[in-house]
Order: C-alpha cells, then structure tokens, then sequence
C-alpha cells in the first residue's frame, strides 16, 4: 500500500498573514526529493507565480536538518536523506480573491494550489491533510468549510482529511472563521453553504433558491449527480464579484448586499446577479471540471496550457447560468430577456471583436483576458461574452433547422456522456465534430464564422424566429447596461466622445479610448485628466452629463493633463453608436417557441 504524503496547516500567525504548512514524504527520491508550488490554478487562466507568496523554506529528515536547493522560481530539491522527509514553509496570505489565499484574525480561506508543495514523482500518492487551529483563545468559536473528505474530523471540524491524489487535493478549498452555515438536499446530494464576513443575509431562503437551482442542473445533465457532497464557500464583502470551480465545490466572493435580505420576496437585481455566479459555478462541476478539454488532462500547472476551446467551456457556461435561472422558476421571461440584452450589450461595446477571432481570445487568454490594459477593448473579445452569444445562436440555429427536435442541450449532454463520464479530454475539434452527429446539421461553415472570424453573429434574425424582438438603441448614461427601454431621449456624452473614464474629484481620467471615436481623431490617450471642456469645469456634474447636452457634430475645445503638461484638443463629437440592446416578446404563434426554448432541459 503507498504511503500518504502528509500536509500539516495551520494558521500560524493569523495577525501578520502567515500560515505554517508542512509536507513529509515517506519514501523520497533517493537521489534528492524535488517539490514544486504550481505557477497557476485551474480555472483562472494566468500565470499567477504562488511561490512568491513563500517567506522561509526548510527542511529536515527525523528531526534533523537537511540542506534544500531552490531549482527555479517555483520548485526546490531535499538533499538525498536516510528516511521520511518534511518540508515546512510559511506562506505569506493577504490574497482576499477566489484564486488566492488569505489569512487574518477574523477569517482565512486557501486554494491549495497557494499553500501545497507538490513532490514530483509522487503526484498521484493519496494525500492525507490536518487542519490545525490558530492558537488563542478568540480562535475557539472557527469552524472548517471545505469539500474535502473527512479522515477523523468532525463536520465542520478540525483534524484529518484525505484526498486521492495531489490533484483532488488542491480541488477543495478550504474555508475557516466564525461562519454562517447552512445546508440541504439537491436531488439526495448533501450541499452546505458557508458564509464568511458580515451580512444579513436570510439564510433560509438562499438555501431554498440554490435548492432550486442546483436540481435544475442536476437533471439537466442527468442523475446522479457526480459529487456526493458539495460547498458554496462564499465571501461577503462590502464590494466584491468573482467565482472560482472545483470538482466538488465552489468559491464566490460577492457584495454583502448582493445576498437575499429578510422580508424580500422578489429576487432583486443585485440577488440576481449572485444566483446567476452560483449558476455559472455550479454548472462548471459538469462542464470544465469533468468535460476537459484535452489540452487540460492532465493539467500543467508548471506552465501555460494552451486551448482555443475556452470560448466552450466558458461561454456555453454563461449562456446556460442565466438561462438556468429562468427554466427553474427563479426569474420570469422579462427579466430573463433584459440579461440576455445585457449580454448582448457588453459584447456590441467592444470594438475588438472585429479584431480578434473567438478561437483566438481563447488560446491568448494567458497573455490577454486576465491582463487587460488601456487598449484591450479596442484589440480583444471575451471568450465569456462572445462565447455565450455563440452558444445562444447555436441553441437558436439547432433548434430551427430540426424544427424542435434538438437543441444545444442534446450537444451539452452528449459531452457529458462522452468526456465527462469518461474522462476523455475533448480535442479541439471535439465540440464541432459532435455537434454535427448529435444534430445531423452541417455545421463546419457555421463555426468557422462564428469562431475563426469576426463576421457579427446573426442575433436578431435567430431570436426572431424564437418569439424574441431585437432593438439597438444608443445609451443613455454611462451607466446605461441596456436590456431596458430607454426611459428618456438623453444620449450618454461619453460615447459620443468615444471614451471609457472614471471620476478623480471634479476632473475624469480617460480610461479606455475606443477606435473611431472622437477622442481617437483629436488625440485624447488614455490616463489623460480632462479639465475643462469650452473653458469650463464639468465640476460635481460630471463629463458624461456635461457632453450630453451637446449634439453630435459640435465642437468643442478640451483641456486635458497628459501627465504634468496642460493640452488643448480640438473635438468633433460623433453621433453615439446604437450599441445598447433591448429585448422583447414578439407577439403571435412564436411565443409557443420561445416557451419552449426558455423551459427546455
């Protein structure tokens, strides 16, 4: 039988940020004991460098000390030794994020991927990991939230937990603090939800609606579910929005105020906006935690892992996190149709999608997505955004060539059936190839537009045939997300100057200047503080209501801070493109299509 690899953590000086985690190898490598930090975590597509987070590093073999030799940046080699070696770091955690780790008195949270040597050779040895708690007493009330297999410990305990490999290991993070927690049975699967940080949240009913929402997607892709237990691990912040998957868990940071309050009956626009994470989440425990690409099986996590396939693990998981919401019963058509506007809008409002492919935004998310500068929205198209649009014209598209008879959920499924109960990476051709035998449509011209060029998607004309009307409008406001009739005939100012910017006391900082744009023609860049327009400060009203009064084609004379230099730019205003969408049910007989697209799976 092969001996565990032990983990040892504690959270060792909660007050300075810094957990004591140890290693011990049973049986090393007779010729030196190497152990590596991974350089990235699953899921969040950048190389994020963990092993900069380690402050000492050492090494001892039954109670002796023994010499370690840092290989690179992320991985370091034990001098050979006579028995079982242990290797003890203190890892630096001030990472509040759903990737990272963090650590202060009141709560910690950590990936393992931040904190877990892993010992090269040795990955698939089972794991074996104790949890200890801080010292003192103000630490006595701090339970555990993870996902993890209990060895020893009691529910929401201290002590042992067990894993398979170094892989399920560092797929179950793990949450510690004074804790909310709460649970229940979705399709006979035990879920428990753990709220860290402030909150009034009515607890009660969050349960009931994830309830809802995960048996939604339980039965959409078949029972059993294939995780006997699952965790929310959810952070509440005064502000705050992301999500991470694992196998058996997920990860949310979100608004305090973004949870469901007592007395609430409606679901709100900000409880939308978590159930929708939890949505997209949670469907990741099917697609992308079990359906893989092949380029991920097993995954790297020393380096890049390159796929053009993301925009299908990622965008048909966004398009069915929202569309989840409404076939379980949580949001009606309306609000469904204004999210789905949304969408459509955020991805009208990016110049780049007319330069860069669907295919490309994926294999480049290393180096793009998750490194956004001042040009990004002029070069780049979110494989988010984008992809669900994709996977939302495919549904449409499947759904009226065969006339009902099959749809993007027999395509999901049959990815199911065939990667994700497999484990049987999917190549890069994978998804289209099955798609046309599912469906029996030829569809390789229709990828090839939509993924490997940047021709529009037909949006209106789908959504049409499915009982849906499609109007672009220009926006209101800089706040103007669409997905709503224009409630007056105002013109946001900023897009008719072409810019993206942010409040700095009376003045705007330009953040973004989009191509063909006025501001692009006048020579406004990026970081660039404007003053004055025509002599005047915009003052407490802002740049966007001051340029709204004016009218497409007027001049105006801008004064701007290019660092410590005052200019003058000379600014033609354009007319503000119709780039805001809003959605409607189109009366008559295709509303019995559009029930049945909306109440499908």
């Amino acid at each position: 039988m092969t001996e565990p690899i032990r983990y040892r953590i504690i959270p060792g000086k909660p007050e300075a940020h810094l957990y004591r985690v140890s290693c011990t190898v049973a049986e090393p490598d007779p010729s030196g004991q190497e152990f590596a930090l991974p350089a990235w975590i699953p899921g969040s597509y950048m190389i994020r460098e963990f092993a900069r987070h380690i402050v000492s590093i050492r090494a001892e073999c039954r109670g002796k000390p023994v010499t370690v030799e840092k290989l690179d940046k992320h991985s370091w080699r034990v001098q050979p030794a006579g028995g079982p070696v242990t290797v003890v770091c203190e890892v630096y955690a001030r990472d509040l994020s759903v990737r990272g780790a963090y650590l202060d008195t009141r709560h910690a949270f950590f990936n393992g991927a931040c904190v877990f040597l892993r010992p090269r050779g040795q990955e698939s040895a089972p794991c074996e990991l104790e949890i200890l708690r801080p010292l003192g007493a103000r630490y006595r009330d701090w339970t555990v939230a993870t996902a993890m297999t209990r060895g020893g410990a009691k529910l929401h305990g201290f002590g042992i937990y067990l894993a398979s490999d170094y892989d399920e290991l560092i797929d179950h993070p793990v949450a510690m603090g004074d804790l909310t927690l709460a649970g229940f049975r979705a399709c006979g699967v035990p879920h428990d939800i753990a709220i860290a940080g402030r909150h009034r949240a009515d607890v009660a009913r969050l349960a009931r609606d994830l309830k809802r929402l995960c048996e939604q997607h339980i039965r959409f892709f078949g029972e059993p579910a294939p995780m006997k237990r699952y965790v929310f691990l959810i952070s509440a912040l005064g502000e705050g929005y992301g999500g991470l998957e694992h196998r058996a868990s997920t990860a949310l940071l979100c608004s305090r105020e973004d949870l469901p309050r007592r007395g609430e009956a409606q679901v709100g626009e900000r409880y939308r906006t978590f159930l929708g994470l939890a949505s997209h989440e949670y469907f990741h425990t099917w697609n992308v935690k079990r359906i893989k690409p092949a380029a991920f099986t097993p995954y790297d996590l020393e380096r890049e892992s390159y796929t053009a396939l993301l925009w299908a693990f990622e965008g048909v998981t966004s398009y069915y996190d929202d569309l989840a919401l409404v076939r379980c019963g949580l949001i009606g058509r309306k609000d469904y149709l204004e999210l789905l506007g949304r969408a459509i809008t955020v991805h009208l409002r990016a110049p780049g999608r007319r330069r860069q492919t669907l295919a490309e935004s994926s294999f480049d998310a290393w180096i793009k997505y998750y490194r956004p500068d001042e040009n990004s929205p002029n070069a780049t198209v979110s494989y988010y955004a984008k992809g669900s649009l994709v996977a939302l014209c495919l549904d449409l598209l499947i759904r009226d060539k065969t006339r009902g008879k099959k749809s993007l959920d027999d395509v999901v499924r049959a990815l199911w059936r065939r990667h994700g109960m497999t484990g049987v990476g999917v190549e890069e051709d994978g998804v289209e190839i099955l798609a046309e035998e599912v469906t029996g449509l030829k569809l390789r011209r229709i990828f090839d537009a939509w993924l490997r060029s940047t021709r529009e998607l037909p949006l209106q004309a789908l959504l049409a045939k499915h009982g849906v009307d499609m109007v672009l409008r220009p926006a209101e406001s800089s706040s103007d997300k669409g997905g709503r009739p224009a409630s007056s005939k105002d013109t946001a100012g900023l897009e008719m100057l072409g810019v993206r910017a942010r409040a700095d006391g009376n003045d705007t900082v330009v953040t973004h200047v989009l191509d063909g744009g006025a501001a692009r023609e006048a020579g406004i860049a990026a970081g660039d503080a404007i003053v004055t327009v025509d002599g005047l400060r915009p003052g407490s009203a802002g740049l966007d209501a001051v340029l709204a009064r004016r009218r497409p084609g007027e001049r105006l004379a801008i004064h701007a801070f290019r660092r410590d230099e005052l200019l003058e730019f000379d600014v033609r205003l354009r007319r503000a493109p119709a780039d805001t969408c809003v959605l409607s049910e189109l009366p008559g007989a295709k509303v019995r299509m559009l029930g049945r697209w909306l109440k499908q799976g």
